[in-house]
């Protein structure tokens, strides 16, 4: 270990606290840790690579569910194949994959030099593995060494939340960006002019889905406030979206590159180092409790897998879906994290229970969960991106022109988020012929 790291590479001298970074409240000596230091949270790469390079395709579900909760949802059907093993060679054989996975990242990014390309994409290969180790650490930590792996899942936390907000700052400006070119009709290539004359189409494009619908509507809603003052709210919108866009190019052109300066100074930290050390530690020999290689796999990982499940189903339920089912029914306007909240909660869950599922049945993938996930992601990028639009609208000294833009994007963000959870509630609530689609 490298002296003057964080000390992760020790193993049953370690204390259980330590810094959460992004992974929301951490945890506290002799105190379970909370879901949200499971896994790292943020938006990084559209999603954030939930579903990394091996799981971008999604067939039927290939395994029978059991403990299903109304939802459609459940644990696999094990089967024999998981009960003929321990669940010490099940957990393990995970960890070590995921660990090599790190490594190998780990490697890759050193060996990328000058190339962003490259150097970017094993950096999200290696979020990926850590977010998987620190869901399976969390979620299966009755059969660890608990000290241990607590201090581990909470530094893999902080590394790749700093590797994280670099790509953050990129996706939400450009998402940023497109929104603004969407609302004024004026892509890259077009000019003043052609905005003039292009309203016809615009209006065709925003019959085509409902995202495009809600966001007509949220650029009407704003534009009528300021109808009295303005005879042209269209002309006023154009005119200001031009600042709004310099002025968040700027903010987050400036975000992105504190980012990366705080990357790259994480990188050279003997705290990564302890952390490369504790990874390489698990690559060879799992942090394991003694009785773990004793246990049947299906008895000792379903009910930890089911738990998560159940965790996630609990907190569903705590949601406002039957509002929520309905399209354009204004209750993600108001921006408020309270709202957001239990939202960004459940998009945790759903991953500590997609995790655990490759843990016990890696070939069993569920393509409601993973849609759902996708919504939930959509939904964060979204409520992150309106809370960058309105931060921006709070500048000093901006035009009105400016802040009316600004607004604007702001309502369309959040009629992005009302979006994401129709979409969700129609992922997770299960089809009845009372519920079309």
């Amino acid at each position: 270990m490298t002296p003057g790291g964080a000390g992760v590479a020790q193993r049953h001298d370690q204390s259980t606290g330590g810094p959460a970074g992004l992974l929301g409240f951490g945890h506290e000596p002799g105190r379970a840790p909370g879901a949200r230091a499971a896994v790292v949270d943020g938006p990084y790469g559209g999603n954030d690579g939930m579903y990394g390079p091996d799981d971008t395709a999604y067939g039927p579900v290939t395994a029978a569910r059991t403990g299903d909760d109304g939802t459609g949802h459940g644990t696999p059907d094990l089967g024999a194949e998981l009960a003929s093993h321990t669940a010490d060679e099940v957990l393990a054989d995970y960890l070590h994959q995921q660990s090599a996975d790190f490594l190998r990242s780990l490697r890759l990014h050193r060996e990328s030099g000058s190339d962003a390309e490259g150097a970017g994409e094993a950096a999200r290969q290696l979020r990926r593995a850590a977010r998987r180790i620190s869901a399976t650490l969390y979620t299966f930590r009755p059969l660890t060494e608990e000290d241990w792996a607590d201090q581990l899942r909470s530094e893999l936390g902080w590394l790749s939340g700093t590797l994280a907000r670099e790509q953050a700052c990129a996706a939400r400006r450009e998402r940023l960006m497109t929104a603004l070119q969407r609302l004024t009709g004026r892509g890259p290539e077009r000019s003043d002019r052609g905005d003039r004359t292009g309203r016809g189409e615009r209006a065709k494009r925003a019959d085509r889905t409902p995202t495009a619908q809600a966001t007509s509507a949220a650029s009407s809603s704003a534009a009528s406030s300021a109808s009295a003052s303005d005879p042209d709210p269209d002309g006023a919108l154009s005119a200001g979206a031009a600042r709004a866009g310099a002025l968040l190019d700027r903010q987050l052109t400036l975000a992105r590159t504190r980012a990366h300066s705080a990357a790259l100074q994480a990188l050279g930290s003997s705290r990564f180092h302890a952390v490369a050390d504790s990874v390489a530690v698990l690559a060879s020999e799992a942090p394991l409790a003694g009785t773990t290689a004793e246990l049947p796999a299906d008895e000792a990982l379903a009910p930890l897998a089911e738990q998560a499940h159940r965790r996630l189903a609990d907190a569903v339920a705590a949601l406002p879906l039957s509002r929520a089912g309905y399209p354009y029914n204004a209750a993600a306007l108001a921006a408020d994290q309270r709202q957001d909240a239990p939202w960004h909660q459940v998009r945790v869950l759903v991953r500590l229970s997609r995790y655990a599922r490759e843990v016990i049945a890696p070939e069993a993938d569920d393509l409601r969960l993973a849609e759902a996930g996708r919504a939930l992601e959509w939904h964060r990028d979204a409520a992150e991106a309106a809370a960058a639009a309105a931060a921006a609208a709070r500048t000093p000294r901006i035009a009105p022109a400016t802040a009316y833009a600004l607004g604007v994007l702001h309502a369309d963000q959040r009629h992005e988020v009302e979006a994401a959870r129709f979409a969700f509630g129609r992922v997770w609530l299960p089809r009845t012929p009372d519920r079309k689609g």
